[in-house]
């Protein structure tokens, strides 16, 4: 096992660039170092950054944006993000337990649910890179408790929300939003 000092010096710049549009000119993009401060604030603003992501805004759009999209890629997010899929799935098909703090799983959706969940695991765990939009899909179904995964009467079905993530994950799509040239 290598370590961080190991690394080869271009792997180690890649890891910490981020991406944006520049705000002189938002058709250009910027490149800047990766600071613990955009981590840090990223991480604490996720829950919103992640709603904007999954609702089509493009991670290039804003430093922060940027920042998240690239925490929520990242190969060991996307596996942890694809155990608690499966644990979800895991859990619907126990018992139910004794009420805790917790928002309860509508048991049968997710039971019924379960070859799109498993395939949304799947596509968390592929190697190839995925957009941004698709993994906040996810991550928002799994941690929104009003979400259709907790609530039977949330808005739209969960297999609809899980189909719609899994479409967003395809290794097919563009990471980046398409340049509108205006011709």
């Amino acid at each position: 096992m290598r370590n961080a000092s190991t690394r080869s010096r271009p792997q180690a710049d890649a890891r910490h660039t981020l991406i944006y549009a520049a705000q002189a000119a938002p058709r250009l993009l910027g490149v800047q170092p990766y600071r613990i401060r955009d981590k840090v604030t990223s991480r604490a603003l996720g829950a919103s950054l992640d709603r904007q992501l999954a609702a089509g805004r493009a991670p290039e759009e804003t430093r922060l944006l940027a920042a998240r999209a690239q925490d929520i890629v990242a190969p060991h997010r996307r596996e942890a993000l694809a155990r608690y899929w499966e644990h979800a799935l895991a859990k619907a098909a126990q018992p139910p337990s004794a009420p805790y703090n917790a928002a309860p799983l509508a048991r049968g959706p997710v039971l019924a649910a379960g070859p799109a969940i498993r395939e949304l695991a799947r596509l968390l765990r592929a190697p190839q890179p995925v957009t941004a939009r698709g993994v906040a899909m996810a991550r928002l179904l799994l941690t929104d408790a009003g979400s259709p995964l907790y609530r039977r009467a949330a808005p739209g079905p969960l297999p609809a929300a899980l189909r719609a993530a899994i479409a967003q994950l395809d290794p097919a799509l563009p990471l980046m939003a398409a340049e509108d040239t205006g011709r």
